[in-house]
């Protein structure tokens, strides 16, 4: 650990490593190259996690991926409480010091240690709730993660606020790619469940080591809580809306566990992840790169709202056509992926998809509210969010799984999706129109891929085709369907020539993105 100056002053040489002015004048370069950078390593992420689930799939039952989804459901909801949002508010503030992180660092370590015992202590109980003993066992041993990332939190944070995006792609791919060696390494040696539990754990202590030799950073003694004051109330907002979101995204699995088992919980879990993954895969990293992207041009509110739309707009133009796919054709994707035990599952699957089209808007969300600092609205949006979600599970629930998958899909589209972009719009560059422009050609391009594979499936031959025939075929269609459909509409022209043609991204005295 670094030794502090005397009277516990900072040294001015350790506050540069925390400067961002440097970063201004290739900062739109920066945030482009990073995107390419982060991007490409997620598709390594997306590759290793797809592999990871089909095999799993066929080593691991059902139940076993229900009985994990209970204690990962928690697990994800205690993540947020080691954090508390500080390492957000490294990344957004302008000005920040050697002094500072240090102590931010040591509050997420004791934060993380507490929580984990927390965690541990609770397992007993919630091996009760749900009859099954075995999560007592599991719960504590999972804790340890926290403990981990609790320790990593400030250095990627560090990463992310120096737009140093090659390194933290890096520690993040590395760690997945240890975590799928060791799940596969476990689940083939007969370790069952635990084998999930040790994919965890694999997983956050990679990312810890990584985060260390990649920043180079070595935290110094805590200093005074006043000198941070600011910077946790920051924090506070941010972890009260985060887990509220983490509780709307997480209660699905908690009640479907405590209301109908272990074995329709894998089910529904599996069905989240093959949706969720992709998007997740390709939302984190780009949040790596736009929101300290986003706080840098928080005063200068025309190249702020340029760039969240030609970064979102993109992603969610490139979704679109999956979602429509997996809607459309969710029975022999299920078969083919995972096999035919899991075949109770494409109902689910069809209906989730539908909210594959909102999701990479819905996502981003967040960016805005927190590089314009509007944490306490943030709080406020998310609450309402979790309502809204908590009561459409609510009513879904007595009617089955695939009734919850229609409440969250339909529900979301509806009512969710237009209040929150109501809310984000109150304030700020962007208005409910520009969200909804966004979301336009990608929902066209969604149900212009549905159609499509709809139409193909019922041509004569068709059916009579292996599952890997029909998938190819399918994912063919979808996206050929799409893709025309993007070059028919001149804003999609103009989005896909801006991409193809990134030139246009990395003049770094102008704004990226589409013209709107």
């Amino acid at each position: 650990m670094d030794g502090e100056p005397e009277g516990g002053a900072t040294s001015p040489a350790r506050d540069d490593r925390f400067r961002t002015d440097h970063l201004q004048s290739t900062l739109t370069r920066r945030s482009v190259l990073g995107s390419a950078v982060t991007l490409g390593a997620q598709g390594v992420k997306v590759v290793v996690q797809f592999a990871t689930i089909v095999v799993l799939a066929r080593l691991l039952s059902p139940a076993d991926f229900g009985l994990f989804a209970i204690v990962a459901a928690f697990l994800t909801i205690f993540e947020l409480f080691k954090d508390l949002g500080l390492s957000s508010a490294t990344v957004q503030r302008r000005h920040i010091t050697h002094r500072q992180v240090s102590t931010l660092f040591w509050m997420n370590v004791l934060l993380g240690t507490a929580i984990a015992g927390l965690f541990a202590f609770a397992a007993s109980a919630i091996a009760k709730v749900y009859g099954e003993p075995v999560l007592a066992e599991l719960a504590p041993v999972a804790a340890l993660t926290l403990v981990l990332t609790g320790v990593a939190a400030q250095h990627l944070a560090v990463l992310r606020r120096q737009m140093r995006f090659s390194a933290l792609a890096g520690v993040q791919t590395g760690a997945e790619i240890v975590a799928m060696a060791a799940a596969l390494g476990a689940a083939m040696s007969g370790y069952g469940i635990w084998s999930l539990v040790i994919q965890r754990l694999a997983w956050s202590a990679v990312i810890a080591v990584g985060a260390w030799v990649a920043t180079g950073w070595r935290p110094g003694l805590p200093g005074r809580f006043a000198d941070v004051r600011g910077l946790v109330a920051f924090g506070g907002n941010v972890t009260a809306a985060m887990v509220l979101g983490r509780c709307a995204g997480s209660v699905d699995k908690i009640l479907i566990g405590w209301y109908w088992g272990a074995v329709p919980l894998g089910l529904f879990e599996r069905a989240q992840k093959l949706i969720n993954m992709p998007i997740q895969n390709v939302n984190m990293p780009l949040s790596a790169v736009a929101l300290p992207m986003l706080s840098r041009l928080a005063d200068r509110p025309d190249r702020y709202r340029r760039a969240y739309i030609a970064i979102v707009e993109r992603v969610a133009l490139a979704v679109a056509p999956a979602a429509g796919l997996i809607v459309a054709a969710a029975a022999p994707l299920v078969d083919l992926i995972l096999g035919p035990q899991w075949g109770d599952m494409a109902p689910v699957l069809a209906w989730l998809g539908v909210s594959a089209v909102y999701m990479p808007l819905t996502y981003t969300l967040s960016w805005l509210y927190m590089s314009q600092d509007r944490t306490a609205e943030m709080l406020r949006a998310a609450a309402v969010n979790t309502v809204l979600t908590i009561g459409a599970i609510a009513i879904a629930l007595p009617f089955g799984l695939v009734a919850v998958a229609a409440a969250l899909a339909l529900s979301g589209a509806l009512v969710r999706v237009p209040v929150l972009f109501w809310l984000v719009s109150r304030r700020g560059p962007l208005s409910p129109g520009d969200f909804f422009r966004m979301l336009a050609l990608p929902s066209a391009g969604a149900a212009a891929a549905a159609g499509a594979v709809a139409a193909a499936g019922s041509l004569a031959g068709v059916q009579e085709l292996s599952n890997g025939a029909q998938a190819g075929l399918f994912a063919t269609t979808a996206f050929v369907s799409a893709f025309a459909l993007y070059v028919a509409a001149p804003r999609g022209r103009r989005a896909i020539a801006e991409t193809v043609t990134i030139r246009s991204l990395l003049v770094s005295n102008g704004a990226p993105g589409l013209k709107v």
